[in-house]
C-alpha cells in the first residue's frame, strides 16, 4: 500500500517521505479500513515536529480518518464489511495511523459514518467532532446560557459553537479575522469577537451586562486564564480546557476564582474515560445522521503533498480542517 511516513522528527520536507509498505492484515477484534480521507490536526504536525519522538523505525502520522471496512478480523461480525466508518486515535500510542491507504485497528475505534455524510467531513470527527462533542459535555446543561467558544473557527471551535447553540446556549466566539466571523455566521453564530482588534473581556462584559459568560470551551488556557480576574467569567462558571499555547507554568489568581466557585476541566481528547468516550461517540454520530452540523474543510491534498498539508496546518493561515485524500 502507499503511505507516508516519518523515521525522525523535523520539519515536514525533511522527514516526510511517501513509500510502500506491506498492507496489514486485521488481528482478532480488528477490522482493516481502506481509508479514502485523512485528517491533519495540529498534534500530528507537533508529533511529527518533536512532541513525540520516534521510538519504533517509523511513523506513519495521522489519527483521523475515514473510508469503508473491507476486512474483519476474528470475533467481528462479517456484516461490518463494506461499512462506511470514521476513525478515533488510528496513530494515538501506536506507529501506525491514517496516512496510508489501510489501516487496521480495534473495531470500536472505526465508527460508522451515515451515507450522507462526506469522507472529508467523516476525517474530521475523531479529534475535532470529539474534542468539541467532550466540551460541550463538561459544561453541563447550557440551555439558556452564554458560552464562551475560543477560537470559534478552529477545527475544534467551529463544531463546539454549533453543539452548544444546538443545546440552546447562546454562543460568543473569539475568532482573528471577519473572514472567519463569516463562517460562523453562515451557522447561525452572530456575536464573535476580533480578537486581534478587540479587548475581549471588555467586550464580553459589555455583551452579558457586566456578567460574564456562563462557561467556556478553551483551546488556549493561558490567555484564557486572564478573563476570570478581569471578571468575564460568571459566578458558577464552568471553563473546558483542551489547549494552551503556553505549555509550562501558567499563573492562576485565586483570589479572583474562589469567590467565583469557577469549575475547572482539564481533558485530553486521546485519553476519554470508556463511558465518555461512547457518550461522545454515540451523541456525535446522531448529530452526524441528523445532519445537524455543517462542516468547514480546506481543499484536500494529495497523498504526495502530504508535507504541504502539514505546512498548511502549522502556518495557522488554512481556514478549515486539513485532509488528505489517500490513492484509490
Amino acid at each position: 500500500m502507499r503511505a507516508a511516513l516519518y523515521s525522525r522528527n523535523g520539519p515536514a520536507r525533511d522527514v516526510l517521505q511517501v513509500t510502500d509498505l506491506p498492507t496489514p492484515e486485521p488481528g482478532p477484534g480488528e477490522v482493516r479500513v481502506k481509508l479514502a480521507m485523512s485528517g491533519v490536526n495540529p498534534s500530528d504536525v507537533k508529533s511529527r515536529a518533536g512532541s513525540r519522538p520516534v521510538t519504533q523505525g517509523y511513523v506513519v502520522p495521522h489519527s483521523d480518518g475515514a473510508g469503508v471496512i473491507d476486512r474483519v478480523g476474528s470475533g467481528v461480525p462479517g456484516s461490518r464489511v463494506g461499512e462506511r466508518v470514521w476513525i478515533w486515535n488510528g496513530q494515538w500510542q501506536r506507529p501506525m495511523g491514517t496516512a496510508a491507504q489501510y489501516i487496521a485497528l480495534p473495531a470500536e475505534q472505526a465508527v460508522a459514518l451515515s451515507d450522507d455524510t462526506s469522507f472529508e467531513a467523516g476525517a474530521c470527527m475523531g479529534i475535532p467532532g470529539l474534542t468539541a462533542m467532550q466540551g460541550v459535555v463538561l459544561l453541563g446543561d447550557v440551555a439558556g446560557k452564554t458560552v464562551l467558544v475560543t477560537g470559534g473557527a478552529s477545527g475544534v471551535g467551529y463544531y463546539a459553537a454549533q453543539m452548544a447553540r444546538l443545546r440552546g446556549a447562546r454562543v460568543i466566539t473569539t475568532v482573528g479575522s471577519a473572514e472567519k466571523s463569516g463562517f460562523l455566521e453562515q451557522v447561525g453564530v452572530t456575536d464573535n469577537i476580533l480578537y486581534k482588534q478587540e479587548p475581549v473581556a471588555e467586550r464580553l462584559l459589555a455583551m452579558t451586562d457586566g456578567r460574564g459568560v456562563d462557561a467556556v470551551i478553551d483551546m488556549d488556557f493561558s490567555t484564557t486564564a486572564g478573563l476570570v480576574p478581569a471578571g468575564a467569567v460568571a459566578p458558577h462558571g464552568v471553563i473546558a480546557v483542551y489547549g494552551s499555547n503556553q505549555r509550562g507554568d501558567i499563573p492562576l489568581n485565586f483570589g479572583a476564582w474562589l469567590p467565583r466557585s469557577l469549575s475547572l476541566r482539564f481533558f485530553l481528547v486521546y485519553d476519554l474515560l470508556p463511558a465518555e468516550r461512547r457518550l461522545a461517540v454515540e451523541t456525535l454520530s446522531t448529530l452526524l445522521r441528523d445532519g445537524a452540523l455543517s462542516h468547514l474543510i480546506a481543499p484536500a491534498y494529495g497523498l504526495d503533498d502530504i508535507a504541504a498539508a502539514h505546512e498548511a496546518v502549522e502556518s495557522g493561515r488554512v481556514v478549515g480542517n486539513v485532509v488528505v485524500a489517500l490513492p484509490a
